[in-house]
């Protein structure tokens, strides 16, 4: 049944698809928060959902990508494995009884908050942005490339094991890693990223599957929605200044992130401080409270 939050969510996912296709981002750092505040869903099933949404968006992105040459499937094999063993890791631990969905949602607010002030401490261009559109890596540590292949690798399972516990797709961070450690030009980077994204969303989906609950018909009206806001991002990105649109996005970023430290904060303390019964009664599995019977022998 259509509803007013499921028509928000899915007018959200248009944009989710807008932002992928004008800064190349933004994918389940949004898919996440709009799935558990706005449609209802618990957390570590929107967090597997997004998995499967980000994962299919990011294919069909790379498919273009893939017959203009722009995908090398070396770098991607050697990034995208590491990844998803770390992913498949990530998502197995978020399934623990101990890993509860607020520690997930608190964990993907600091994400996105860190996201936010990456984005915001980037300096504006004086001269003319160039006619090919880069991502800014003036604040990736350079690395020390001796061995930049297990550089490459190792942050690899670092990205991939964020991505199985909170859901974040790791776009901020695997193309500076192809540029830099990988010796990817960035044209190829772009292309391979998409393609490491999708081997990394399915490693987690499917340390996800089975051990929550998805609903698949949700699943697949989101990602037609999202895919059809990256077809209109792609063809926006002509019109669209990235670097304007780019602080925008990390203050709204600095927003939700103080919004869902707000939403877990007041779960927490509900937690912490049940409702005490009074003296002598006691509390059913239903949740009832009754005073129990306690039988007397007549004299």
């Amino acid at each position: 049944m259509m509803t007013i939050g499921w028509i928000i969510g899915h007018v959200i996912a248009i944009a989710i698809g807008i932002s992928l296709g004008l800064i190349g981002g933004g994918g389940s750092i949004l898919a996440v928060p709009t799935l558990v505040y706005v449609m209802g869903v618990t957390p570590k099933s929107a967090i597997a959902m997004s998995l499967a949404i980000v994962g299919t968006v990011s294919f069909l992105g790379a498919i273009p990508h893939w017959k203009l040459g722009n995908v090398q499937l070396k770098t991607a094999a050697m990034f995208g494995l590491s990844t998803m063993v770390g992913a498949y890791a990530g998502a197995r631990i978020a399934t623990l009884p101990f890993v509860t969905g607020t520690l997930q949602m608190v964990l993907f607010g600091t994400m996105m908050l860190l996201a936010a002030v990456f984005m915001l401490r980037k300096h504006p261009q004086i001269d003319p942005p160039p006619p090919v559109r880069e991502p800014d890596l003036e604040l990736y540590p350079k690395p020390v490339c001796r061995y930049c292949w297990l550089w490459l690798v190792s942050e690899g399972l670092g990205v991939g094991a964020l991505t199985g516990l909170v859901g974040v797709g790791g776009g901020f961070a695997i193309v500076p890693a192809l540029v830099l450690l990988g010796k990817v030009p960035m044209k190829q980077a772009i292309g391979t990223s998409l393609l490491v994204i999708v081997l990394n969303s399915i490693a987690g989906f499917l340390g996800y599957l089975g051990r929550v609950n998805l609903n698949w018909e949700l699943i697949t009206t989101f990602t037609v929605a999202a895919s059809l806001g990256i077809v209109a991002g792609a063809y926006l990105v002509r019109f669209v200044q990235a670097r304007h649109l780019q602080k925008a996005f990390g203050y709204f970023l600095l927003a939700m992130a103080a919004f869902i430290f707000w939403q877990n904060r007041t779960e927490l303390h509900s937690q912490k401080s049940p409702r005490r019964l009074p003296v002598g009664q006691v509390k059913l599995a239903s949740g009832r409270a009754v005073e129990p019977k306690i039988n007397r022998r007549s004299p």
